[in-house]
């Protein structure tokens, strides 16, 4: 496990992992240690990370998966309002990076519009938990197939942004854009939920 501390706006610290079963078990496992508000758990590959109904897969590298610990400082936290939240900000990016129609889908999945199949396909999904302890705190999800290989049995619902536009993407600049754009909806979603 790597911890490092990158310029991210209110990312606090970075937990960077090649491989792990889950960014959102791991994150709960640190949540209920202490780990403070605004840990990013990354990882490259999970072998059984988690979908909004509790089953299990495996997301395969090329992929950005992540889980942010949030702290919000309050009771009553909406998990479906902050699922939205990050679902749109994920779509936002997708759409103003690369020009594609979006869409999201149940609060929880991004969907884009394949032009060639004619169709909406999920390109990323989210899975926010809140957890009502004695101190409060958010476990917010995201998936989104970047660079991946969908699998074959998935491939006609699910697509990746390089299937999509035909080339590779930096990562690293589609979370930082991903990021950013999150704290822009968390911020407003905090203001309005007070």
């Amino acid at each position: 496990m790597e911890e490092t501390t990158l310029p991210l706006k209110k990312v606090q610290k970075v937990i960077g992992l090649e491989t792990v079963s889950s960014t959102q078990d791991l994150a709960l496992e640190l949540a209920r240690r202490g780990e403070e508000d605004g840990t990013l758990i990354l990882a490259c590959e999970q072998t059984a990370a988690r979908r909004q109904d509790g089953s299990r897969f495996h997301a395969p590298e090329g992929g950005v998966y992540f889980t942010l610990l949030l702290r919000p400082g309050k009771n009553d936290l909406c998990a479906a309002s902050l699922n939205s939240v990050a679902a749109e900000s994920i779509a936002e990016v997708i759409s103003s990076a690369f020009g594609m129609k979006t869409k999201t889908d149940d609060v929880h999945a991004v969907l884009v519009w394949n032009t060639k199949k004619r169709k909406w396909q999920q390109v990323a999904a989210v899975l926010t938990e809140t957890f009502e302890e004695k101190a409060p705190f958010v476990l917010a999800g995201m998936g989104v197939n970047v660079n991946n290989r969908v699998s074959a049995s998935r491939k006609e619902k699910e697509i990746s942004v390089k299937q999509l536009i035909g080339e590779t993407v930096s990562k690293e600049l589609f979370l930082e854009e991903i990021l950013l754009s999150f704290w822009k909806y968390y911020a407003r979603w905090l203001h309005l939920s007070r």
